[in-house]
């Protein structure tokens, strides 16, 4: 049987899960809402009337 107490002292994360984490809580990932109003912005700044 498994010992699950034992397993988790055995336990590391990856390096990869760590640093993924750490880039999103520090970087504010941006949502849909976020990207269309650079879309948005950008076709205004760039449109020729």
């Amino acid at each position: 049987m498994i010992d699950f107490e034992e397993e988790l002292k055995r336990f590391h994360p990856s390096l990869e899960v760590e640093q993924v984490e750490e880039n999103v809580y520090n970087n504010k990932p941006k949502d849909m809402a976020d990207l269309l109003q650079e879309m948005l912005k950008e076709m205004k700044n760039s449109s020729q009337y």
